[in-house]
């Protein structure tokens, strides 16, 4: 009877011991998180990432260290991700979605869509196709298209593939004779739209810092819906091209990390779309929407957009050259 009883405390303790040992490995963060940042300092995507961190760590109860990876358009911090075993402890928050979408398709990457979890999208990105000021065809997409037919070699500035590929489309579709002009960045842009040297051009947001002036129209939203800031310029689809060239920021994690850890990210990160200072510097400072969308929205989101720029990209025979 006595043995029966200690063999059975011994069983109680052991199932104790066993469900206290599975809820501690269920915590999550159990250490400091790191979110990395595919860009340098001092961009919108830095910038709004610090003040995610603040509120994250409120959330999470864990420091949260901001890191930056810079390198070919956010793919150097995705690579870096791919093969992390920190189990969620280490998310990279992807400033544009064309490098998880686009990239594999166009350029030979380390890693696809596949590799990883999307844990919650949390902002709208505001890309657009811009002109400057006192333009013969005024701030009107259908204007600039009618204006481009008649002057062939009317000008536009381009900044990477993806929306190389996009203008290269628009050009097939409207029977257009554009010029080129490769720039390096919203930097390089910039200048050139606002000066006159060049008519139209593609801006990932630097538009967005001339809201309120009106030195920088925008012609055409390149999200699904039209800007935050800039609700009159119809969007890409609008205009009639049946492409889907919408962008959002989404929290990347690695395949491996436990639906549990993911789960609470989520909630953090959701948590944090409803905070005055998140909201603040999104919404009021960089002129972007606060959007949530959960891992299934997201995936299912990225998934359908990385096939039809596969699509395109087979149908204009790849990323366009230089001329």
């Amino acid at each position: 009877m006595k043995m029966t009883t200690i063999g059975t405390a011994v069983l109680a303790a052991s199932m104790a011991f066993g469900a206290a040992g599975m809820a501690q490995a269920d915590e999550f963060p159990t250490k400091p998180l790191t979110l990395v940042v595919g860009f340098a300092a001092g961009g919108s995507t830095d910038i709004q990432a610090r003040v995610l961190a603040n509120v994250l760590e409120e959330e999470l109860g864990q420091p949260v260290n901001v890191v930056n990876q810079p390198g070919a358009g956010g793919a150097v911090s995705l690579t870096r991700l791919m093969n992390n075993q920190d189990e969620g402890h280490t998310f990279v928050y992807a400033g544009t979605n064309g490098t998880l979408t686009f990239a594999p398709h166009a350029h030979d990457t380390d890693f696809t869509l596949d590799d990883f979890r999307y844990v919650a999208s949390i902002t709208t990105v505001q890309h657009a196709i811009v002109t400057g000021e006192n333009r013969p065809f005024g701030d009107s997409w259908e204007e600039l298209v009618e204006y481009a037919r008649e002057n062939p070699g009317t000008s536009y500035a381009t900044q990477h593939a993806l929306d190389r590929l996009v203008i290269e489309y628009i050009m097939e579709q409207e029977g257009l004779d554009l010029r080129i002009v490769p720039t390096s960045g919203g930097g390089g842009m910039a200048p050139l739209i606002l000066s006159g040297d060049v008519d139209f051009g593609y801006s990932g947001g630097t538009h967005s810092g001339y809201a309120e002036t009106g030195e920088m129209p925008v012609l055409l939203s390149m999200d699904g819906e039209r800007l935050f800031a800039f609700p009159d310029a119809p969007t890409v689809m609008e205009a009639g091209y049946d492409i889907d060239t919408s962008d959002f920021r989404v929290v990347v994690v690695p395949k491996n990390t436990p639906d549990t850890h993911v789960e609470r990210l989520a909630e953090a990160l959701e948590a944090a779309t409803q905070d005055e200072r998140f909201i603040e510097i999104t919404e009021v400072r960089i002129l972007m929407p606060v959007h949530f969308r959960g891992e299934e929205e997201a995936t299912e989101l990225l998934y359908a957009q990385s096939e039809n720029y596969r699509e395109l990209l087979e149908r204009m025979g790849g990323v366009p050259e230089d001329d």
